[in-house]
């Protein structure tokens, strides 16, 4: 293994050669798919030949950091070509003897650029208050900062509901904010209620989102919320605040079409907020941070509750959440152990199944606690860990300079009301039953028409999919991605072949034009 370096300014790039491959060994190479591994480091990696053209990544799954297959064997006649590299490239390099090498580039971490002094923190002076889910007010000397605001009505249609009861001063605390970051489109992220209500009183405060493929607001226009004052900026640029305070959006390495996190620094202390990102930032991310927080809970996905056939029987599903969600929690402690930040906060994972038709997916798609994730990480580091409590409080300062300080966490008010027993379904649901009798659906070629609006062509492809009528009747008539859908548990699948196509799936929950379809038009060529 040979490393070298690039100078980028003042800045290293650093370049290692992860597998070098004789002529010989080029020639042996076969077309489609060829299985290598370093025998000095035991790395797997997977070449995909087609002619000449030559295509390698990682044998590294960037969900939680398996190997995607274990020999040339598993592949079991279900490999779907070289859509699998979209997972960890590496890079192919042909010599003169045509030898080959594989090589991975670590570019510079844009974070280390303009370095500040770390500077004491008086009390009170940085304070991070947590509202719900993913919802952070920070204080930031004189700038207040807000992330990912979901504070009132239901996400991905009718299918998640906040867990815990927001502080009654929420909107307040929106309208006093300098600044506002959304990390995706995810609607318990972008919450189109939340915001309606904060743009009727302050209609152009500053958002800010990451560049994504994918644009955040794409369904602004639809939605009816007059925001005026959306940025869109680049990845791992420093936006200056003031002279005390930036922040840096960074894109997830799984999905970076739509998926982002966030570097917050103040006096040079550091604020790290990976929210939903498999893998945030292709895991390089800055170690030492002051504060990082992170989800923790899981069971954000119809897999497999809605699953129904074949394998999917109860006890097969209850053994593969429990599985998946024990995973998780050992891959958020090892993260948190690698990064070794001062203080670290489970939070985006506090939403519930609550309406009545959903009683089996509570039952169900059991969660993380997030006592239990913080406990498994004070068992592998001494990162101190906070589980937070709507209106609780964490005093930056007084915790970095004593983790035992009484005062460091001031928790709500005795007798606040911690979760909710009751949610505002009505309004929210009269939305969704609109859509049942638009006229658009008197006519059966809306389906032709919707599908070959949403695009999605060149596969002999049966998908049997029971949904909701009102959601997806929403959801066709608004040309809405089918997450709300999916990860709103409103379908039921069954699959023959079991076989994930993500193609399909990938189109409908990113891929559909941004623009609905043009049902206007659509009524009057029917009429």
């Amino acid at each position: 293994m040979v490393c070298f370096q690039r100078k980028l300014g003042c800045i290293e790039q650093t370049t290692e050669t992860l597998l070098h491959l004789s002529p010989a060994e080029v020639d042996n190479l076969k077309e489609g798919i060829n299985f290598l591994q370093n025998k000095s480091t035991g790395k797997g990696y997977i070449l995909y030949k087609n002619n000449s053209h030559l295509k390698a990544c990682k044998n590294l799954c960037k969900h939680q950091g398996g190997v995607f297959m274990k020999d040339i064997e598993d592949l079991d006649g279900r490999y779907q070509g070289p859509f699998a590299f979209s997972w960890v490239t590496v890079v192919v390099e042909m010599d003169e003897k045509n030898g080959l090498t594989l090589l991975e580039l670590n570019p510079p971490n844009p974070w280390d650029s303009d370095p500040r002094t770390i500077e004491d923190l008086a009390f009170g002076e940085v304070q991070v208050t947590y509202l719900t889910h993913a919802c952070m007010d920070l204080k930031l000397g004189d700038k207040r900062m807000v992330f990912d605001p979901w504070l009132i009505g239901p996400a991905f249609a009718r299918g998640w509901w906040l867990l815990h009861e927001p502080p009654s001063d929420w909107l307040e605390r929106l309208c006093q904010a300098d600044l506002i970051y959304i990390s995706h489109m995810h609607s318990d992220h972008l919450s189109y209620p939340t915001l309606n209500k904060l743009a009727k009183r302050r209609p152009d405060i500053p958002i800010y989102v990451g560049n994504t493929e994918r644009p955040v607001f794409w369904n602004l226009s639809q939605s009816g919320v007059h925001l005026t004052n959306i940025n869109v900026v680049q990845f791992g640029v420093w936006q200056q605040v003031d002279k005390k305070l930036r922040f840096m959006i960074l894109m997830d390495g799984v999905h970076p079409e739509m998926d982002t996190c966030i570097i917050v620094e103040y006096k040079g202390h550091k604020i790290l907020n990976t929210v939903d990102c498999t893998r945030p930032n292709g895991g390089r991310l800055p170690t030492k941070a002051a504060l990082m927080m992170s989800d923790f809970a899981g069971g954000a996905s119809g897999f497999p509750m809605t699953f129904s056939g074949g394998k999917f029987s109860e006890a097969w599903k209850a053994q593969f959440i429990k599985t998946e969600r024990k995973k998780l929690l050992n891959y958020k402690a090892r993260l948190v152990k690698d990064l070794q930040p001062r203080i670290y906060c489970p939070f985006a994972g506090y939403f519930v199944e609550s309406h009545p038709s959903d009683k089996y997916i509570k039952e169900t798609n059991i969660k993380n606690d997030p006592n239990e994730l913080n406990n498994l990480i004070k068992k592998i580091s001494d990162v101190v860990t906070w589980t937070p409590r709507p209106g609780a409080t964490l005093d930056l300062g007084r915790m970095l300079k004593d983790p035992t300080d009484s005062k460091g966490i001031t928790e709500p008010p005795e007798g606040t009301k911690i979760y909710k027993d009751s949610w505002d379904f009505g309004p929210y649901l009269n939305i969704l039953n609109a859509a049942i009798g638009d006229e658009i659906f008197l006519h059966s070629s809306w389906i032709k028409e919707y599908y070959t609006w949403a695009g999605f062509k060149d596969y002999n492809l049966v998908v049997r999919i029971w949904s909701r009528v009102d959601v997806m009747r929403h959801v066709v008539k608004n040309g809405l991605l089918w997450d709300d859908l999916y990860i709103g548990f409103q379908t039921r699948l069954q699959r023959d072949p079991d076989i994930y196509h993500h193609p399909f799936w990938n189109h409908f929950q990113i891929k559909l034009p941004l623009m609905p379809p043009n049902w206007r038009a659509f009524l009057m060529h029917c009429g």
